[in-house]
Parts: structure tokens; C-alpha cells; sequence
């Protein structure tokens, strides 16, 4: 019986053993479980269990205590589950991961659809940036002016200095031809004037003896017609046809034109012939110098008066020969007055080289309706050469550098939009600039792309750096 008693006793102990020790290591792996998961919410990082030195005896302990769950009673199990074994932590475990999960999809769709509105902005910004939008009212205050761009040939540029000259084709010089006395001035210098208008009255002798003869010989021929030539000689008749037509020649080669010359004859007033007679002018145009005074003697050729129409003018320019020899007749020229630029043609050149400069001059022929250039100015002339580039030309003005450098001009995607088109310059001649980068027909900015350039400046920057 002793026997048994002790057998019963030593097999309680061991019962009692396994259980303090199943309950024991459950303890520490509930504790190793709120420590992990406190690192883990702490640091926010998923780290490799294998880190920590309780995982492998975590692990056999489950077995044994899933081994020894299997052998004891319910009620240990029970009490077992209320000392916060595995089955609690796991559920707590599981519900706390969901919820960092359930936490981390939402922080990153949220931060998801914020990222995507961020750029969504931006590149909206972006894009309305770059854009100018200009009412009718803020384009004409600016002067905006657009083109339609058309391909177009440009030379070369031979630069060169020059100087306004009066037109010789456009200019006559008013002169007596006989030795005079100035009488009367009708026009002054700087004044208007038309063509056949009196300029000055002269008094000649000559032609007071050239008026007498021409009464003479005008009052005989009237004598001879009228008693015909039945009662007068063919020979008288034939004289007094010749001595009013050697007359009527010398009247008017001292001055009298045929106009005047009749109204004298009107009169048939031999008192009239005081030498008396009008010089005038032969087109119309400006009095450029009247170099004379009232009661003054002139002789035959001294120039009294300087007739010229300046609405088209000369600008002399002087070139190398071998400057001369790349430049045809009808070639374009771009002239630059103070601050405006002008457009010509080259008309003249010459073929001999000034003995002094070494240089040939060309004559260029520029419209001057608005009395821009005056003679004696000096200009700054840009001539085309004759090998010719193919491409866009537009104003200089026309195409600007953009912020980081490049050449652009503005087009005109719909009426007061703008959008800046970056291209390509190929040469500038004067006030011209012959690039590519935009198709042709494409309507641009022709004068007042700074304003443009501007306003899209304003438009994107942001005070509060959004």
C-alpha cells in the first residue's frame, strides 16, 4: 500500500510540475507578445522576428502547450484562457494588425489622392500659366498687332553707312537764261509748291528788246493774212511768218512760257514790253534753297531756287568693292533712321572707286511720304546680298528669349489667346528676322510680344508658392 501511496504521490508532482511550467512559459509568451507589439507600434517598422532570442522557445513552448491542452481538462484549458493565454493575444494581435492595416491603406490612399490632386494642380497651373488671355480693350491699349506668317527668302546682311540724298530724278534747279534783275520773290524757302507756279519775277533787259521785236513781228504777220495773198507777195508773206517765229522763240527761250507768251500777245500792248516776265516751277515739290536776294543781278545758269519732291529720296552708301560685287540692282535695304526702320532699293551703282575712301557708292531709293528723312541725314543702311535663305520672316520685335534662353514668338490659338512657340533664328537682317519653328499661315504677335511675354509672367507667379 506504501507502494501505491508513493506512486500516486510522484505522479502528482509531475502533473503539477508540467502544469506550473505550461503556465509559466504561456506567461512569457503573452509578455514577449505585448513587447513585440509595442517595438512594432513604436517604431513603426516591420521587423524580422527572428531578431528576438524568445521565438524559438515561443515556438516549442506552443507545441507543448498545444500537447498538453490535449491532455488536461477543460477546466484547466478554461482557466488557462483566463490567465490571457495565445488564443486572446491572437485575437487582440489580429484586430490590431487589421486596424494598422485598415490604417495604412487609408493614410496611403489618402495621401494617394492627394499626391494626384497635387499634380493635377500643378499641371493645370502649369499650363494656364503659359497662356495669355487679352480682351480687346487690353490688346489695343498695348498695340498688339498680329500677322499671318508667309515663307519668304532673306540674303545675307552687308551693313554700311549712309547718307540722305535729294532724288535727281525728283529735283529740278531754277535758272534765268538770260542776265537779269530779281524783282519780286513769290515763294520762300521750305514752301510747297505745284507745278507751273510763279517762283520769282525777273526784269531783263533782253527780253524787253526780245517782247519788242515779238509785237513787231506778230502786228506785220496780222497785216499780211488780212490783206491776203492775192494783194500780198508770197515772199513778204513768208517773211513775216519767219520774223514772228524768231520772235516768239527768243520770248520764250529767255523765260516766257507759251501760256504767258499769249496773254502778252493779248493785249497787243506795245507799253507792256518791259523785260518782265515770271520764272516758274517745273513740278511740283518743295523749295529746297532759294539763294538769292530781292534786287539782286544774276546771270544766265546762276540756280536761284531748288525744286524737289521728297517723298522719294537717295541714300548714299559707300561699300568694299567686294561688298559691291555680292549686291545686284532692285536689291532690298533695310535703312534704320535714329530708332525707326525704313524700307529701299537699291537703284544706282557706281563703277568707279572714290579716289580719297576707296570705296564705290550706291545710290538706294527709299519712300519718304512722312518726311522721315531729310537730306544731309546720316543712316545706317542694311543691304540683302543675292544668296538667298528660305524660311519665316518676321519683325525683330516679333520674337523674344524666354526665361531660360531660347527664341519664341506667341501664337494666336484663338481670338486674344496666346501661347508661346519656341524656334529656331537663322540670320537677322535689320529689323528682320528669318527663322523656323512655326508652320506658315500661323497667325503670331507682330508688335507687342514683350507685353505678352509679361503677362504670362504675371500669370504664373503664385504669392503663396502653390
Amino acid at each position: 500500500m506504501s507502494t501505491k501511496l508513493t506512486y500516486w504521490m510522484v505522479l502528482g508532482f509531475a502533473v503539477s510540475s508540467m502544469t506550473v511550467s505550461s503556465m509559466s512559459y504561456a506567461g512569457e509568451g503573452h509578455a514577449h507578445h505585448e513587447s513585440e507589439r509595442n517595438t512594432l507600434m513604436s517604431s513603426g517598422s516591420h521587423e524580422d522576428h527572428s531578431d528576438y532570442s524568445g521565438d524559438d522557445d515561443h515556438a516549442d513552448h506552443g507545441e507543448h502547450s498545444n500537447h498538453d491542452e490535449e491532455r488536461h481538462s477543460d477546466k484547466d484549458h478554461e482557466d488557462h484562457s483566463d490567465h490571457g493565454g495565445h488564443d486572446d493575444h491572437a485575437d487582440h494581435g489580429e484586430h490590431s494588425n487589421h486596424d494598422e492595416e485598415n490604417h495604412g491603406d487609408k493614410s496611403h490612399e489618402d495621401h494617394s489622392d492627394h499626391g494626384g490632386n497635387s499634380g493635377h494642380d500643378e499641371h493645370g497651373h502649369e499650363e494656364e500659366s503659359s497662356v495669355a488671355e487679352l480682351s480687346a480693350e487690353q490688346r489695343a491699349m498695348a498695340g498688339i498687332e498680329i500677322l499671318m506668317v508667309t515663307k519668304q527668302s532673306l540674303g545675307q546682311a552687308i551693313t554700311a553707312p549712309g547718307e540722305a540724298t535729294l532724288n535727281a530724278y525728283q529735283t529740278t534747279k531754277i535758272t534765268p537764261r538770260t542776265s537779269a534783275q530779281v524783282v519780286a520773290r513769290h515763294v520762300r524757302l521750305g514752301d510747297h509748291v505745284d507745278k507751273g507756279q510763279p517762283l520769282v519775277k525777273l526784269s531783263s533787259m533782253e527780253m524787253a528788246q526780245a517782247q519788242g521785236e515779238l509785237i513787231q513781228a506778230n502786228a506785220e504777220l496780222r497785216r499780211v493774212k488780212k490783206l491776203g495773198q492775192k494783194v500780198v507777195s508770197g515772199k513778204r508773206f513768208v517773211t513775216a511768218q519767219i520774223a514772228y517765229q524768231l520772235a516768239y522763240a527768243k520770248v520764250n527761250a529767255y523765260g516766257m512760257t507759251q501760256k504767258q507768251i499769249k496773254s502778252f500777245l493779248r493785249k497787243n500792248d506795245a507799253t507792256q514790253a518791259t523785260g518782265e516776265f515770271d520764272l516758274l516751277s517745273f513740278q511740283s515739290g518743295t523749295v529746297m534753297s532759294d539763294d538769292f536776294v530781292v534786287g539782286e543781278f544774276i546771270e544766265p545758269g546762276q540756280v536761284l531756287m531748288t525744286i524737289s519732291d521728297e517723298s522719294v529720296l537717295w541714300i548714299e552708301a559707300r561699300l568694299t568693292p567686294d561688298d559691291a560685287a555680292r549686291i545686284q540692282l532692285g536689291a532690298p535695304v533695310r535703312i534704320l533712321v535714329g530708332d525707326v526702320w525704313m524700307s529701299g532699293k537699291v537703284v544706282q551703282a557706281r563703277h568707279a572707286l572714290d579716289k580719297t575712301t576707296r570705296t564705290l557708292s550706291v545710290n538706294i531709293e527709299v519712300a519718304n511720304e512722312r518726311d522721315t528723312i531729310h537730306p544731309g541725314q546720316f543712316v545706317q543702311v542694311v543691304i540683302e546680298d543675292s544668296v538667298k535663305q528660305h524660311g519665316i520672316v518676321l519683325p525683330v520685335e516679333a520674337v523674344v528669349r524666354s526665361a531660360d534662353g531660347h527664341w519664341q514668338v506667341f501664337v494666336e490659338v484663338s481670338e486674344g489667346r496666346f501661347e508661346p512657340k519656341e524656334v529656331t533664328v537663322l540670320q537677322t537682317v535689320g529689323d528682320l528676322m528669318l527663322i523656323e519653328g512655326i508652320p506658315e499661315y500661323t497667325t503670331v504677335v507682330s508688335k507687342g510680344a514683350f507685353f505678352v511675354q509679361s503677362e504670362i509672367a504675371k500669370g504664373g507667379f503664385d504669392p503663396h508658392n502653390h
